[in-house]
């Protein structure tokens, strides 16, 4: 897979934007100015652990992770991000401190990247776009807020179906060991989760 046409990676960030709010076409130049594409491939960092996070990403195509390798050596993952999805290290971002986090691709991945001058003037001359961030930013804390919540109360196999609910177009292209990082689990027990699934009334598969 070779990089997209820029023009094609901008549509279809400004059609992601046009879901939330109407654009001008001043604000779809300002868009087409500020955001630059990029491939990354299988494997390839985006950010890796004690480095600055100078890129908000938002994937056109592929998959992403943001993970923490604990002093084990084990692998936690806490988000993936496939297309029409943002992904960064928000406060190594905005505190421009070093990240605790690595963020790499699963797949060969096509990212826009904003740096965060660039971000802070689109801010300035579209003010828009200070309201599309602050609700992706917001939306983004209710979503770590309810993992957080459920990591710590709710079973594995409910954590399983709520990652299936949520990411149904990666669970045939995340391998096990992937998904057991992100669900807190080893993959012998997800393989014994999946089994059960399979085998219950009604289940088509999981």
């Amino acid at each position: 897979m070779g990089l997209p046409p820029a023009q094609d990676t901008i549509d279809i960030l400004l059609d992601y934007f046009q879901q939330l709010i109407p654009l001008t076409n001043a604000e779809k130049d300002l868009v087409a100015q500020k955001f630059h594409s990029r491939l990354y491939r299988k494997r390839q960092y985006v950010l890796q652990e004690g480095n600055i996070c100078t890129q908000f990403n938002f994937v056109i195509r592929g998959c992403l992770r943001t993970y923490k390798i604990d002093e084990k050596g084990a692998i936690h993952i806490l988000q993936f991000a496939s297309e029409n999805n943002w992904i960064n290290d928000l406060g190594s971002f905005h505190g421009e401190n070093p990240s605790a986090l690595n963020i790499d691709a699963l797949e060969d991945t096509v990212v826009l990247q904003i740096s965060r001058d660039d971000l802070v003037d689109l801010y300035l001359k579209a003010p828009k776009f200070d309201r599309i961030f602050r609700v992706l930013i917001e939306n983004g804390f209710i979503r770590l807020q309810e993992r957080l919540l459920q990591n710590i109360s709710s079973t594995a196999e409910e954590r399983y179906a709520t990652f299936l609910a949520l990411y149904p177009h990666l669970a045939n292209r995340l391998s096990q060991v992937q998904i057991a990082a992100y669900l807190g689990i080893t993959p012998e027990f997800l393989s014994r989760l999946r089994n059960l699934r399979s085998k219950a009334p009604g289940s088509t598969k999981a």
